[in-house]
């Protein structure tokens, strides 16, 4: 699966294949992960992690350098629950090397916009620790809105973290251009 936009980035799912790029890249950017969340770091963790996101209700996309193919990022779909709620959360993590050069930001668009008009998602919604400033930044450029603080949500580098809840809509994002999924219920 590839989607792409009028981006310097396209995505991708993730492949047995990129095994030896994707863990050199969590081994340089452990720094800038710690202690907001953890990525697979061996082979076996990543095997596993391929494995996850094979299975229903759960979906990765690598974020690529359009011109090279490069990792640059990486975004989970999760927890995607249809019926009434159309709804999924998704984690994300820059990689060192091309952190703050934007690439995120156009990523995680693209990956919204996925959601919204591929997969026929009505909202999405990131939980962040309130001392993440630069994932706190991502989400209200992409215009997510804060909708309130979950404590001890999450069990993140030994201990249960706070986070705040974030959330985007296909009814607040403009252009989408897709109906519902057929799993919406008519009422």
């Amino acid at each position: 699966m590839a989607y792409e936009h009028e981006a310097r980035v396209t995505l991708r799912s993730p492949s047995s294949d990129d095994e030896g790029e994707f863990l050199d890249l969590v081994r340089a950017s452990a720094s800038l992960h710690h202690p907001w969340m953890s990525l697979p770091a061996t082979p076996g963790e990543f095997q596993a992690y391929i494995r996850r996101y094979q299975e229903p209700g759960q979906e990765s996309l690598l974020i690529c350098l359009r011109a090279t193919g490069a990792i640059v990022g990486m975004v989970n779909i999760n927890s995607i629950i249809r019926g009434r709620f159309q709804s999924a959360s998704v984690s994300y993590a820059a990689f060192a090397p091309a952190a703050g050069q934007g690439y995120m930001t156009e990523g995680l668009g693209l990956v919204v916009r996925y959601a919204f008009e591929e997969l026929r998602l009505h909202r999405l919604e990131a939980n962040i620790q309130p001392g993440n400033h630069r994932s706190l930044g991502l989400v209200r450029r992409l215009g997510f809105r804060r909708e309130g603080f979950s404590p001890e949500l999450l069990f993140i580098d030994g201990a249960w973290r706070d986070h705040e809840r974030w959330a985007i809509t296909t009814t607040t994002m403009t252009g989408v251009s897709a109906g519902p999924d057929p799993s919406l219920p008519a009422r």
